[in-house]
């Protein structure tokens, strides 16, 4: 699947969890080097992981995977941030940008899902969900690169790109509740584990 490029974004505090959840165990390895392994598995020609706190020891894990890591030096004043981070520097001829963040574990087979829907179909913005609510990854066209580019917490963040595109937004339908699964705290980490078979450490 040729063209489409994967902001990974891994800088947030994790404070609801306690410790830095890129370094969760997750299925045998960490939670972000598990996210670089999906990805690429599904068929995205490059990834960018944009990290902040606790860069180091994060972009270590990173390292050898075949990802980049990017540093967000801002990634205190939110998520948008760390899209914006990414975009900087994702390949100039990407066909498409996938955004997922490192807490939102996927399989490869729900990735490459929602990547083959969007290459099939004739939308800027791809947004899977299930059961009627929305889920990630998030695919945009490359042409709203600049869109992105420019959102900031104040606009509500990706969510305003949404807006401006209503018409062109493809909700594709997936019988996967995985793809709206979000680790934020201990509790959602433990169930997860338990339902997803990841390793806990």
């Amino acid at each position: 699947m040729p063209g489409i490029s994967a902001i990974l974004t891994a800088a947030g505090e994790s404070r609801r969890m306690g410790r830095p959840k890129p370094l969760l165990p997750w299925r045998g390895t960490t939670l972000v080097e598990h996210q670089i392994s999906v990805l690429f598995d599904a068929g995205v020609s490059e990834v960018v992981v944009v990290v902040g706190h606790e860069a180091d020891a994060v972009a270590k894990q990173v390292g050898g995977t075949g990802a980049r890591c990017v540093v967000n030096p801002d990634y205190l004043q939110g998520k948008t941030t760390s899209i914006k981070a990414g975009l900087q520097d994702v390949s100039a001829d990407a066909d498409a940008i996938l955004l997922l963040a490192v807490d939102q574990p996927r399989t490869a087979s729900i990735v490459s899902a929602v990547v083959r829907a969007h290459l099939s179909g004739n939308y800027l913005i791809t947004s899977p969900r299930y059961e009627g609510h929305g889920g990630h990854p998030l695919i945009f066209a490359a042409s709203l690169r600049g869109e992105l580019a420019r959102i900031s917490e104040d606009m509500q963040g990706i969510r305003e790109v949404f807006q401006a595109h209503r018409d062109s937004v493809q909700e594709y339908a997936l019988d996967d509740p995985q793809i709206r699964l979000d680790l934020n705290t201990p509790d959602a980490y433990e169930d997860a584990v338990r339902r997803y078979g990841g390793r806990r450490g």
